[in-house]
């Protein structure tokens, strides 16, 4: 029997979802970071401009334009320090034939992500 995702798996399927909105988008990557407890996940640059995208996997539509649950102190500060925006991208992952059901490995799956927001 197959199982549902972990955190991780399910992390990292939600930043390859926005990694390709990113490269379609036209941004050019510097860095990216797949560890669950830090941020930003991916460092980005398009037209001269740097961005920090804080990517997070969410299980309701609630989650999708809220980052109130992400203590976005620290990234603030330190984008300030170099000059970049900061965007979140919340991504609500759920299996195939039911988004509010979980995802289970080797099942089809569905996404809603609409874009990045802008918190700074």
């Amino acid at each position: 029997m197959n199982q549902e995702l972990t955190k991780k798996e399910s992390h990292n399927l939600a930043m390859n979802i926005v990694g390709e909105d990113l490269e379609k988008e036209g941004f050019e990557f510097l860095a990216i970071n797949s560890d669950l407890k830090k941020n930003p996940q991916f460092v980005v640059l398009k037209n001269k401009e740097t961005s920090f995208v804080v990517v997070r996997a969410v299980t309701g539509p609630e989650e999708l334009n809220g980052y109130n649950h992400i203590t976005t102190k620290p990234i603030l500060e330190h984008s300030k320090k170099y000059k970049a925006k900061v965007f979140y991208a919340g991504v609500w992952l759920g299996h195939g034939s039911d988004i509010s059901k979980p995802i289970v490995n080797g099942e089809e799956y569905s996404f809603v992500f609409k874009g990045l927001i802008e918190i700074l």
